[in-house]
Protein backbone atom coordinates (compact mmCIF):
# COMPACT_ATOMS: atom_id res chain seq x y z
CA UNK A 1 0.00 0.00 0.00
CA UNK A 2 1.74 3.00 0.26
CA UNK A 3 -1.53 10.07 3.94
CA UNK A 4 -1.24 8.97 5.25
CA UNK A 5 -0.50 7.16 8.14
CA UNK A 6 -2.61 7.87 11.19
CA UNK A 7 -5.01 10.60 12.04
CA UNK A 8 -5.86 10.86 15.72
CA UNK A 9 -9.36 11.68 16.88
CA UNK A 10 -10.71 11.75 20.40
CA UNK A 11 -8.91 9.20 22.45
CA UNK A 12 -6.26 6.59 22.14
CA UNK A 13 -4.89 3.72 20.19
CA UNK A 14 -4.39 0.52 22.18
CA UNK A 15 -2.91 1.81 25.44
CA UNK A 16 -1.86 0.24 28.69
CA UNK A 17 -5.09 -0.14 30.66
CA UNK A 18 -5.67 0.75 34.27
CA UNK A 19 -5.64 -2.19 36.65
CA UNK A 20 -8.84 -4.16 36.26
CA UNK A 21 -9.71 -2.80 32.81
CA UNK A 22 -9.44 -4.71 29.55
CA UNK A 23 -8.25 -3.56 26.16
CA UNK A 24 -11.04 -3.98 23.61
CA UNK A 25 -10.03 -2.79 20.15
CA UNK A 26 -12.60 -2.58 17.35
CA UNK A 27 -11.21 -2.29 13.83
CA UNK A 28 -13.54 -1.08 11.10
CA UNK A 29 -13.41 1.02 7.98
CA UNK A 30 -13.39 0.71 4.22
CA UNK A 31 -12.99 -2.61 2.49
CA UNK A 32 -9.44 -2.94 1.21
CA UNK A 33 -8.01 -0.41 3.67
CA UNK A 34 -5.88 -2.99 5.51
CA UNK A 35 -7.96 -4.18 8.48
CA UNK A 36 -6.69 -7.74 8.15
CA UNK A 37 -3.04 -6.63 8.22
CA UNK A 38 -3.71 -4.42 11.25
CA UNK A 39 -5.39 -7.32 13.03
CA UNK A 40 -2.42 -9.60 12.37
CA UNK A 41 -0.11 -7.03 13.93
CA UNK A 42 -2.28 -6.92 17.05
CA UNK A 43 -2.43 -10.72 17.09
CA UNK A 44 1.37 -10.81 17.10
CA UNK A 45 1.23 -8.62 20.21
CA UNK A 46 -0.94 -11.05 22.11
CA UNK A 47 -4.42 -9.83 21.25
CA UNK A 48 -7.23 -12.36 20.96
CA UNK A 49 -8.51 -11.47 17.49
CA UNK A 50 -11.81 -12.20 15.77
CA UNK A 51 -12.51 -11.23 12.17
CA UNK A 52 -16.00 -10.41 10.89
CA UNK A 53 -17.70 -10.91 14.25
CA UNK A 54 -21.51 -10.54 13.93
CA UNK A 55 -22.69 -7.41 15.71
CA UNK A 56 -25.12 -9.29 18.03
CA UNK A 57 -22.17 -11.32 19.37
CA UNK A 58 -20.05 -8.30 20.32
CA UNK A 59 -21.72 -7.88 23.76
CA UNK A 60 -21.12 -11.57 24.46
CA UNK A 61 -17.40 -11.31 23.68
CA UNK A 62 -17.19 -8.03 25.61
CA UNK A 63 -18.76 -9.70 28.61
CA UNK A 64 -16.22 -12.52 28.46
CA UNK A 65 -13.36 -10.05 28.09
CA UNK A 66 -14.50 -8.22 31.23
CA UNK A 67 -14.25 -11.37 33.35
CA UNK A 68 -11.08 -11.97 35.36
CA UNK A 69 -11.20 -15.72 34.80
CA UNK A 70 -11.55 -15.56 30.99
CA UNK A 71 -7.92 -14.69 30.28
CA UNK A 72 -8.91 -12.12 27.65
CA UNK A 73 -7.09 -8.99 28.75
CA UNK A 74 -6.50 -7.85 25.16
CA UNK A 75 -9.17 -8.37 22.51
CA UNK A 76 -9.37 -7.04 18.93
CA UNK A 77 -12.27 -7.56 16.57
CA UNK A 78 -12.96 -6.59 12.97
CA UNK A 79 -16.49 -5.52 12.05
CA UNK A 80 -17.53 -3.95 8.76
CA UNK A 81 -20.13 -3.92 6.01
CA UNK A 82 -19.85 -7.65 5.50
CA UNK A 83 -22.18 -7.82 8.54
CA UNK A 84 -25.58 -6.59 7.29
CA UNK A 85 -26.73 -5.11 10.59
CA UNK A 86 -23.42 -3.40 11.28
CA UNK A 87 -24.12 0.17 10.11
CA UNK A 88 -27.53 0.36 11.77
CA UNK A 89 -26.79 -1.37 15.07
CA UNK A 90 -23.16 -0.69 15.90
CA UNK A 91 -23.33 2.99 17.02
CA UNK A 92 -25.76 2.25 19.87
CA UNK A 93 -23.78 -0.83 20.89
CA UNK A 94 -20.47 1.06 20.93
CA UNK A 95 -21.90 3.74 23.21
CA UNK A 96 -22.86 0.99 25.66
CA UNK A 97 -19.35 -0.46 25.50
CA UNK A 98 -17.89 2.96 26.29
CA UNK A 99 -19.91 3.02 29.51
CA UNK A 100 -18.66 -0.41 30.62
CA UNK A 101 -16.66 -0.17 33.86
CA UNK A 102 -14.24 -3.01 33.01
CA UNK A 103 -13.57 -2.32 29.32
CA UNK A 104 -11.42 0.23 27.58
CA UNK A 105 -12.91 0.14 24.07
CA UNK A 106 -11.06 1.84 21.21
CA UNK A 107 -12.64 2.27 17.79
CA UNK A 108 -10.11 2.45 14.96
CA UNK A 109 -11.27 3.37 11.46
CA UNK A 110 -9.11 2.47 8.45
CA UNK A 111 -9.48 4.24 5.12
CA UNK A 112 -7.62 4.98 1.88
CA UNK A 113 -8.12 7.00 -1.28
CA UNK A 114 -10.54 5.72 -3.92
CA UNK A 115 -7.80 5.21 -6.50
CA UNK A 116 -5.70 3.10 -4.13
CA UNK A 117 -8.71 1.00 -3.08
CA UNK A 118 -9.62 0.36 -6.72
CA UNK A 119 -6.04 -0.72 -7.41
CA UNK A 120 -5.98 -3.09 -4.43
CA UNK A 121 -9.23 -4.77 -5.49
CA UNK A 122 -7.87 -5.07 -9.00
CA UNK A 123 -4.66 -6.68 -7.75
CA UNK A 124 -6.48 -9.21 -5.56
CA UNK A 125 -9.24 -9.77 -8.14
CA UNK A 126 -11.82 -9.78 -5.36
CA UNK A 127 -15.27 -8.20 -5.72
CA UNK A 128 -16.24 -5.34 -3.44
CA UNK A 129 -18.67 -6.65 -0.77
CA UNK A 130 -21.23 -3.99 -1.73
CA UNK A 131 -20.79 -4.30 -5.49
CA UNK A 132 -20.63 -7.91 -6.52
CA UNK A 133 -22.58 -7.12 -9.71
CA UNK A 134 -21.34 -3.54 -10.14
CA UNK A 135 -18.06 -1.71 -10.47
CA UNK A 136 -15.63 -1.51 -7.56
CA UNK A 137 -15.84 2.29 -7.68
CA UNK A 138 -19.59 2.17 -7.08
CA UNK A 139 -19.11 -0.12 -4.10
CA UNK A 140 -16.42 2.12 -2.61
CA UNK A 141 -18.60 5.21 -2.99
CA UNK A 142 -21.60 3.52 -1.34
CA UNK A 143 -19.51 2.12 1.49
CA UNK A 144 -17.75 5.44 2.20
CA UNK A 145 -21.12 7.22 2.49
CA UNK A 146 -22.61 4.50 4.70
CA UNK A 147 -19.66 4.47 7.09
CA UNK A 148 -19.35 8.25 7.47
CA UNK A 149 -21.24 8.33 10.82
CA UNK A 150 -19.00 5.59 12.22
CA UNK A 151 -15.92 7.43 11.02
CA UNK A 152 -17.08 10.37 13.10
CA UNK A 153 -17.22 8.14 16.20
CA UNK A 154 -13.69 6.79 15.78
CA UNK A 155 -11.03 7.33 18.41
CA UNK A 156 -8.40 6.95 15.73
CA UNK A 157 -8.44 7.22 11.93
CA UNK A 158 -5.73 5.45 9.98
CA UNK A 159 -5.27 6.46 6.36
CA UNK A 160 -3.33 3.69 4.63
CA UNK A 161 -3.16 5.32 1.19
CA UNK A 162 0.62 5.65 1.18
CA UNK A 163 1.54 2.83 3.54
CA UNK A 164 3.05 -0.47 2.58
CA UNK A 165 1.78 -3.59 4.30
CA UNK A 166 4.92 -3.65 6.44
CA UNK A 167 4.55 0.01 7.44
CA UNK A 168 0.94 -0.55 8.46
CA UNK A 169 1.87 -3.52 10.62
CA UNK A 170 4.78 -1.60 12.10
CA UNK A 171 2.49 1.32 12.90
CA UNK A 172 0.06 -0.79 14.89
CA UNK A 173 2.78 -2.71 16.64
CA UNK A 174 4.58 0.46 17.75
CA UNK A 175 1.33 2.06 18.87
CA UNK A 176 0.46 -0.90 21.05
CA UNK A 177 3.94 -1.46 22.47
CA UNK A 178 4.46 2.18 23.38
CA UNK A 179 0.94 2.90 24.54
CA UNK A 180 0.96 5.95 22.29
CA UNK A 181 -2.11 8.13 21.93
CA UNK A 182 -1.20 8.73 18.31
CA UNK A 183 0.99 7.20 15.70
CA UNK A 184 3.75 9.23 14.16
CA UNK A 185 3.12 11.33 11.09
CA UNK A 186 5.29 10.05 8.26
CA UNK A 187 7.26 12.86 6.62
CA UNK A 188 8.66 11.89 3.24
CA UNK A 189 11.60 14.12 2.25
CA UNK A 190 11.90 13.81 -1.52
CA UNK A 191 14.72 15.35 -3.54
CA UNK A 192 13.97 15.89 -7.23
CA UNK A 193 15.00 17.74 -10.39
CA UNK A 194 12.65 20.38 -11.77
CA UNK A 195 13.56 19.40 -15.31
CA UNK A 196 11.83 16.04 -14.67
CA UNK A 197 8.78 17.55 -13.03
CA UNK A 198 7.54 18.18 -9.49
CA UNK A 199 6.49 15.00 -7.60
CA UNK A 200 2.74 14.57 -7.99
CA UNK A 201 2.16 13.80 -4.31
CA UNK A 202 4.13 16.78 -2.96
CA UNK A 203 2.42 18.69 -0.13
CA UNK A 204 5.21 21.25 0.30
CA UNK A 205 7.72 22.20 -2.43
CA UNK A 206 10.97 24.07 -1.77
CA UNK A 207 13.15 25.37 -4.59
CA UNK A 208 16.89 25.22 -3.79
CA UNK A 209 18.10 26.39 -7.22
CA UNK A 210 19.12 29.65 -5.51
CA UNK A 211 22.02 27.86 -3.82
CA UNK A 212 25.57 27.42 -5.22
CA UNK A 213 25.58 24.70 -7.84
CA UNK A 214 28.23 21.93 -7.61
CA UNK A 215 27.39 20.98 -11.19
CA UNK A 216 29.69 23.76 -12.39
CA UNK A 217 32.68 22.30 -10.51
CA UNK A 218 34.23 19.68 -12.78
CA UNK A 219 35.39 17.37 -9.98
CA UNK A 220 31.96 17.47 -8.28
CA UNK A 221 29.79 17.05 -11.36
CA UNK A 222 29.70 13.21 -11.33
CA UNK A 223 28.99 13.11 -7.60
CA UNK A 224 25.72 13.52 -5.69
CA UNK A 225 24.62 15.53 -2.66
CA UNK A 226 25.44 12.55 -0.47
CA UNK A 227 29.16 12.76 -1.22
CA UNK A 228 31.32 14.52 1.37
CA UNK A 229 33.03 16.70 -1.19
CA UNK A 230 29.70 18.09 -2.40
CA UNK A 231 28.48 18.66 1.16
CA UNK A 232 31.69 20.49 2.07
CA UNK A 233 31.48 22.64 -1.06
CA UNK A 234 27.92 23.68 -0.34
CA UNK A 235 28.40 24.29 3.38
CA UNK A 236 31.36 26.59 2.83
CA UNK A 237 28.85 29.05 1.37
CA UNK A 238 27.03 31.00 4.07
CA UNK A 239 23.81 31.16 2.06
CA UNK A 240 23.53 27.37 2.09
CA UNK A 241 23.84 27.20 5.87
CA UNK A 242 21.36 30.04 6.34
CA UNK A 243 18.89 28.45 3.92
CA UNK A 244 19.00 25.12 5.77
CA UNK A 245 18.67 26.85 9.16
CA UNK A 246 15.62 28.87 8.05
CA UNK A 247 13.98 25.88 6.37
CA UNK A 248 14.62 23.74 9.45
CA UNK A 249 13.11 26.43 11.67
CA UNK A 250 10.01 26.60 9.47
CA UNK A 251 9.52 22.83 9.41
CA UNK A 252 10.15 22.43 13.15
CA UNK A 253 7.27 24.84 13.67
CA UNK A 254 4.94 23.59 10.93
CA UNK A 255 5.26 19.80 11.23
CA UNK A 256 3.72 19.66 14.75
CA UNK A 257 0.88 21.83 13.42
CA UNK A 258 0.20 19.28 10.69
CA UNK A 259 0.22 16.52 13.32
CA UNK A 260 -2.21 18.52 15.47
CA UNK A 261 -4.45 19.16 12.47
CA UNK A 262 -4.69 15.41 11.93
CA UNK A 263 -2.44 14.90 8.93
CA UNK A 264 -0.67 11.60 9.05
CA UNK A 265 1.49 11.62 5.92
CA UNK A 266 3.33 14.64 4.50
CA UNK A 267 5.54 14.82 1.43
CA UNK A 268 8.14 17.59 1.50
CA UNK A 269 9.74 17.96 -1.92
CA UNK A 270 13.09 19.71 -2.33
CA UNK A 271 14.00 20.54 -5.90
CA UNK A 272 17.04 21.73 -7.84
CA UNK A 273 17.68 21.68 -11.56
CA UNK A 274 18.69 18.07 -12.05
CA UNK A 275 17.96 16.54 -8.66
CA UNK A 276 21.51 15.31 -8.16
CA UNK A 277 23.42 17.75 -5.95
CA UNK A 278 21.68 20.60 -4.10
CA UNK A 279 18.28 18.99 -3.47
CA UNK A 280 19.90 15.76 -2.32
CA UNK A 281 22.26 17.55 0.04
CA UNK A 282 19.46 19.66 1.57
CA UNK A 283 17.16 16.64 2.00
CA UNK A 284 19.91 14.77 3.84
CA UNK A 285 20.60 17.84 6.01
CA UNK A 286 16.90 18.02 6.92
CA UNK A 287 16.92 14.35 7.86
CA UNK A 288 19.42 15.24 10.61
CA UNK A 289 18.04 18.63 11.66
CA UNK A 290 14.45 17.38 12.01
CA UNK A 291 15.27 14.11 13.73
CA UNK A 292 14.08 15.28 17.15
CA UNK A 293 10.67 16.61 16.09
CA UNK A 294 8.06 14.77 18.17
CA UNK A 295 5.41 12.50 16.62
CA UNK A 296 7.19 12.56 13.28
CA UNK A 297 8.91 9.72 11.42
CA UNK A 298 11.22 10.79 8.61
CA UNK A 299 11.86 8.99 5.33
CA UNK A 300 14.19 10.24 2.60
CA UNK A 301 13.90 9.43 -1.07
CA UNK A 302 16.14 10.75 -3.85
CA UNK A 303 13.99 10.48 -6.93
CA UNK A 304 16.47 11.60 -9.57
CA UNK A 305 19.92 10.74 -8.24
Amino acid sequence: MPEKLVRRRKAAAPARPRRGTRRFVILTGLSGAGKSHAMRALEDLGYFCVDNLPVPLIPTLAGLAARDDAGLEKVAIVVDVRERSFVAEFPKLFRKLKAHARLKPTLIFLEASDSVLVRRFSETRRPHPLARDRSVSEGISEERAALQPLRGMADLIVDTTNLTVHELRDTFMRMSRDGRSRAEMVVNLVSFGFKKGVPEDADLVFDVRCLPNPHFVDTLRPMTGRDREVVRYMLKHGETREFIDKLTSFLRFSLPQYVKEGKSYLTVAIGCTGGQHRSVMVAEALRKSLAQVKDVRLRVKHRDS
